[in-house]
């Protein structure tokens, strides 16, 4: 069991230094990129850039929406608690940190699935560069935030009778 513990911890700590490291890395070699790299695009291209921007628009526009819709969700959910003292607040805020917590996470995929779809029609080495950055810095904001949920939701479980010492 410690073992795995151990392992556990090594890996949460190995994981996000990997991940800051590269985008080091990768934020070192966009420095020395021309801007003038982009090539001339082909009708063919032109078009499916067009679809691909609309379908990446899209995506923004569902992540804006579903975090809209949380962040709505969450302040209703805690209005009633400023003003109603018998509730337990702390487990309460907890549980409506939580479930926007979910809703970034989600938030935050439909934002890189948009920054993909940009990149996926002729890209120079800069566009994906450019992409390698910002998927690497959303990953490391995903990790923390999918860390400080279950966290949060380990918290919140009943411990059972043995470990309560």
């Amino acid at each position: 069991m410690k073992r795995d513990s151990v392992r556990e911890s090594l890996v949460s700590l190995i994981l996000p230094l990997t991940l800051i490291l590269g985008l080091v890395a990768l934020l070192s070699l966009n420095a020395g990129e021309d801007p003038g790299e982009r090539q001339a695009l082909t009708p063919l291209e032109e078009w499916l850039r067009i679809i691909v921007g609309y379908l990446a628009a899209g995506a923004e526009i569902a992540a804006a929406i579903v975090i809209s819709g949380a962040v709505v969700r969450g302040i209703a959910l805690y209005l009633p608690l400023l003003f109603n003292r018998s509730r337990l607040h702390f487990d309460a805020t907890e549980g409506i940190r939580l479930q926007l917590g979910r809703v970034l996470a989600l938030g935050l995929e439909f934002t890189v699935a948009s920054d993909i779809l940009r990149t996926a029609v002729a890209p120079t080495r800069q566009d994906i560069l450019n992409l390698g950055e910002i998927v690497l810095l959303r990953t490391l904001l995903n990790y923390f935030l999918e860390r400080e949920i279950q966290q949060g939701e380990q918290r919140r479980m009943p411990q059972p009778e043995s470990d309560r010492s």
